[in-house]
Order: structure tokens, then C-alpha cells, then sequence
């Protein structure tokens, strides 16, 4: 039966072609780990496309719901977390891959003639994996993302004669906003990925119109290999190891929430993502007229360099050690950039400029959004549904004579308690605003006369009444004392809390950065896992074990094959 489907689809497609052109390769000098890298590139763009199709299907690319979208989608779908995680990290090692092959093919000196089309083509595939990481951070519309896009998008703005047009064209107008996001978002999904499966092709084909260019030592080039089994055995080796890596960063490291995107917080000091860091770090160094320089001369002159090093470099001399100037000169350049990169990390960065909001811009980020859409992340939660915006904003403040408890029942929480705030951005907002009363850890030995208790009340540990191990009810609980105020039991007490959210002293992103700042000081995660399918370290367990189990069966059916080949 199989035979004949087989030859049905043979009369009709040329398979047997196909899987020659795929398999049928002699490697001169023999497989090596070396030659894994290209292999380990697609097979991380797989996951890639895998995982970012996962999350297409709860996304929603709008400025009001983007960042509750993938909240909902970490923490109620199961498995949610690991396709979320492991999309964060791949994208991370996946250029971390296309520079080591790119470094690999220039030692091997594969870029001089005839493979200057697939040094080209390699060269584009690194330029779109960059590309895939600048527009990728915005789409979560966080604080760190939006901040991201407000950088970059207003440094494009500092090309000659062209910068202005170039930053409308990518934000969609003057502010960061809805068109924004969907122009990055269609970069991100469609326009990149065409661009990067047609480059794979160019790129395969190139390469395999010459084959690998081999050892440079003679000698060695005698040795001769397969591509199928013995370099498909060690590109499944590293592929598999690398992808046991990622699901153990996406276990053990999960990216850390920012909190929504909230244009008003302007004390948020953003960075690019590590590999964008070298050309943040040069902006430094030129001001003024010189801007340029650092914005669009400096990215340009390494563009330049890799097009142009296989025209450059004609010497057919392909020993590393027999080619001093370049290898001097690229290690020269690898070290500047790996060290502006360092200076990048641990420089205080840039202070941003205010953002002009529009004039509504204040009272949006005060008002509680989603109540009444048919969105699954909207919800305050089943026990509470969603207040009416006036219930929240009119609640009438508590008396003196009235009990902590009772003055947050006279008051609904706020949006603030359904958004998955950032404990590392509710820090510093919690030094400003709250230590003053409650201390820098949370633990007051303030003295409160006139109330009950006579001191103000310890927020780590905090009161057990308005403590809970459930991320979300504990947010809830302490969201009424945020947004309402309260007043303590006793008699005319000397200190009172205010209403930070009433009386929109902090924004609900600001809020909910607070509580989950809080909420962390008591040892529970904002972002817990609610549904995760299968707890998340049960889940490597369970990884570990399987790809121990199968990479058993490979060794031993790779040396039942040697030792019958010996």
C-alpha cells in the first residue's frame, strides 16, 4: 500500500529529487559540530514560527488589550507560559546562532568566490533577525516595549532629510499609538518571515550549488562525509540540546513583567535589547550636528563592511592564521562592539523626554478598560464581576470612625487590580509614594496617634486578613486601600491613607506596578501560573527524561552503524 502511494506521488512530484537535494550531500573533511550552526538556525526559526503561532490565536494587536492579551495568555492557557517564554528566548538565541555562523563562515573564509550570493544572502538573514527583535519588543505594549518604540522610532527621526518621513511611516503619525502597533505587528508576522523563508531558500540553494567548502588544510579535505546520517546525527545532537535549553530559560527565566505601557510615567529610563546595545552606546559620543554620526553612520558602515568583504577580500587564502589584516581587523571590531555592548548594560542610560499626550491621555489611562467587551482577560473575576466606571470613581471616601475593612467594602476595586503589574517598576514608585508611611521594605515603625494599632501597619508581612497566596485576590484586596484611601480605627488618627487612585495621584498601570511590588515582598508572584497545563519545573522533569531516553536510542543505533561501516 505504501509503495503505491509512493509511486503515485513520484509520477506526479518529484520527490525522489527533493529528498536528494535535501539528503544526498558529500561534505568534504567529514560532518563536524562546526557545520550545526545553519541547521541549528532553522530549526530555532521553527520554534519560532510554532510558538508565534500559538500566540496569534489569544494576541489581540491593539493598544487597550495587547498587553492583557499575553498576561491572560502566561497565566490562564495552559501551556500559554511555555509558548509565550519560549518565543522570548528564541528570539534571543536565534541571534545569537546567525552571528556565530556568520563568524564561522568568515574564519572558514566560505565568503570568497563563488559563495559571495550565499555570504549575501547571510548577511540579509542576519539583518532580518535583527529586524525581528526591533519590532517584536513593542508588540507586547508593555512599559519596557513602548518605551523601546518611543526610542527607536524618534532616533530613525534623526536621518538627514529623510528622518522625519521615516519615523511618521513607522509609528503611523506623530505619537506611538494604535497604528503603531499594527504596523509593527504586520512587519513582525508576515512581511519578516516571507522575507526570511525566501532568504533560507536563496541561502540553502547557494550553498548547496557549492557544496561545504571543507578544512582549509589539505589533508584533512581527503576525509569525505554524509550529510545523511553523519551530519543529520550531530545537527539533531545540537538542535535537540538547544532547544532543552530553551525550554529550561523558559521554566527557570521567564521575562519579567514591565506592567502595561503607560505614556504618562515618564521616569521609566529604557534600553534596546542587548544586541541593539553597541549603537546605543555610540549615540553617547556624538551630539549635535554630529548625531548622525552615531545614528545612521555607524550601522551603515557595518552594513557596508560585511556586503562588501567577499569583493574586498579576493586573496583565495582561507587559513585564518595565513590572514592577518582581516582576522586582526574583524577581532578589532568584535572587541569595540562587544565592549560598547558591556558599556550599554551598565550605563545608567538615557533620561526620556516627556511624551505630549493627547489630551485625553490622562483621563484614558484612569479609566478602567475592557468593562463590557467579550474579552477573557477583562474580567475583574468571577467572584467580582466588572464595576461600572462611576462605582469605582465615586465611591465616597471613608469617615474617621470607620473601620480599615469597612472603608475599602464602601469602595470597588479598580482597573488597577486586574492588571499584572511589574514589582521591579513598583519599586522606585513604591519608595516615592509609600515608604515615607510604610518604610523602604514595607515594614513601618512609624508611630500613628489617634489609631487603634498607634503605629502605621506593616505591609511585609502584611496583615493576614489582607493577605492570599492567589496573586490575583491578593491584588484585589489591597487594590480598594490604593484607589479609595483609608482611615485607621481610633480616634482622629494623625496619618490616613490617601487616595492615590480617586484622586488620579498615580495612574492604574502605576497602581498595579505597586501591588505586584507588594505583593512580591509577601512571596507571591503577580504573574503566577494559573493553568499551566503541567507545572512548569514537573514539565522540564518530564522534557529531560524523554530527550534522555530518545538520544539513548539514537547512540546506540549511531554505533550499531559504526561498528558495521568499521
Amino acid at each position: 500500500m505504501l509503495r503505491k502511494i509512493e509511486d503515485w506521488v513520484n509520477e506526479r512530484w518529484p520527490l525522489p529529487d527533493v529528498v536528494h537535494l535535501a539528503l544526498d550531500e558529500e561534505i568534504i573533511g567529514g560532518a563536524r559540530i562546526a557545520y550545526t550552526l545553519g541547521s541549528a538556525v532553522l530549526i530555532v526559526f521553527t520554534l519560532q514560527a510554532l510558538s508565534g503561532i500559538v500566540q496569534l490565536f489569544f494576541y489581540v494587536p491593539t493598544t487597550d488589550h495587547a498587553y492583557d492579551s499575553i498576561s491572560y495568555l502566561r497565566t490562564k492557557v495552559p501551556f500559554g507560559w511555555l509558548a509565550h517564554c519560549l518565543h522570548y528566548w528564541g528570539a534571543q538565541v536565534m541571534v545569537i546562532l546567525v552571528l556565530l555562523h556568520i563568524t564561522r563562515v568568515f574564519l572558514w573564509g566560505a565568503y570568497k568566490k563563488p559563495r559571495e550570493l550565499t555570504w549575501l544572502a547571510g548577511v540579509t538573514l542576519l539583518l532580518i533577525t535583527m529586524g525581528f527583535s526591533f519590532t517584536g519588543s513593542p508588540l507586547h505594549w508593555d512599559q519596557r516595549g513602548f518605551w523601546i518604540g518611543e526610542v527607536s522610532t524618534s532616533v530613525a527621526a534623526t536621518v538627514p532629510l529623510v528622518g522625519d518621513f521615516i519615523k511618521h511611516l513607522m509609528r503611523g503619525g506623530e505619537e506611538m499609538g494604535q497604528l503603531t502597533l499594527s504596523r509593527l505587528f504586520v512587519m513582525h508576522t508576515a512581511v519578516l518571515p516571507v522575507t526570511l523563508i525566501a532568504l533560507f531558500g536563496i541561502h540553502i540553494i547557494a550553498m548547496r550549488r557549492f557544496g561545504s567548502v571543507g578544512p582549509w588544510d589539505e589533508k584533512r579535505r581527503l576525509q569525505k562525509g554524509l550529510f545523511w546520517p553523519d551530519q543529520t546525527f550531530k545537527d539533531t545532537l545540537v538542535g535537540t540540546t538547544i532547544v532543552v535549553a530553551l525550554i529550561a530559560l523558559a521554566v527557570f527565566l521567564p521575562p519579567r513583567y514591565t506592567g502595561p505601557a503607560d505614556p504618562l510615567d515618564i521616569s521609566y529610563i529604557p534600553k534596546p535589547e542587548w544586541n541593539f546595545l553597541f549603537l546605543y552606546e555610540s549615540l553617547k559620543y556624538f551630539h549635535g550636528r554630529l548625531e548622525p554620526v552615531g545614528t545612521v553612520g555607524v550601522p551603515t558602515v557595518l552594513i557596508l563592511i560585511l556586503v562588501l568583504l567577499p569583493f574586498i577580500d579576493r586573496n583565495s587564502e582561507r587559513n585564518p592564521l595565513k590572514r592577518p589584516v582581516a582576522v586582526t581587523g574583524a577581532l578589532i571590531l568584535a572587541g569595540i562592539i562587544v565592549a560598547m555592548s558591556i558599556k550599554g548594560y551598565l550605563s545608567p542610560g538615557f533620561a526620556q523626554p516627556p511624551v505630549s499626550p493627547k489630551p485625553a491621555a490622562s483621563q484614558e489611562r484612569s479609566v478602567p478598560r475592557g468593562y463590557g467587551m467579550n474579552m477573557p482577560f477583562t474580567g475583574i473575576s468571577e467572584a467580582s464581576p466588572a464595576p461600572p466606571e462611576s462605582a469605582a470613581r465615586t465611591s465616597s471616601p471613608p469617615s474617621a470612625e470607620t473601620n480599615p475593612q469597612d472603608a475599602t467594602d464602601k469602595g470597588l476595586p479598580g482597573q488597577a487590580a486586574i492588571i499584572i503589574g511589574g514589582a521591579e517598576r513598583g519599586d522606585p514608585l513604591f519608595q516615592k509614594n509609600c515608604s515615607p508611611c510604610h518604610g523602604p521594605s514595607g515594614r513601618s515603625v512609624l508611630p500613628n496617634p489617634g489609631s487603634a494599632e498607634g503605629k502605621v501597619p506593616s505591609l511585609n508581612p502584611i496583615d493576614r486578613d489582607n493577605y492570599s497566596p492567589d496573586a490575583h485576590v491578593f491584588a484585589e484586596k489591597i487594590d480598594r486601600y490604593i484607589q479609595h484611601g483609608s482611615v485607621p480605627a481610633g480616634s482622629h488618627p494623625v496619618i490616613t491613607m490617601p487616595a492615590f487612585g480617586d484622586t488620579n495621584t498615580l495612574t492604574q498601570p502605576e497602581i498595579a506596578n505597586i501591588e505586584a511590588y507588594i505583593l512580591r515582598l509577601n512571596g507571591v508572584d503577580r504573574g503566577q501560573v494559573i493553568h499551566p497545563g503541567i507545572e512548569p519545573q514537573r514539565f522540564f522533569l518530564l522534557v529531560v527524561v524523554s530527550f534522555g531516553l530518545v538520544a539513548l536510542l539514537l547512540a546506540g543505533l549511531w554505533n550499531k552503524r559504526q561498528s558495521r561501516t568499521g
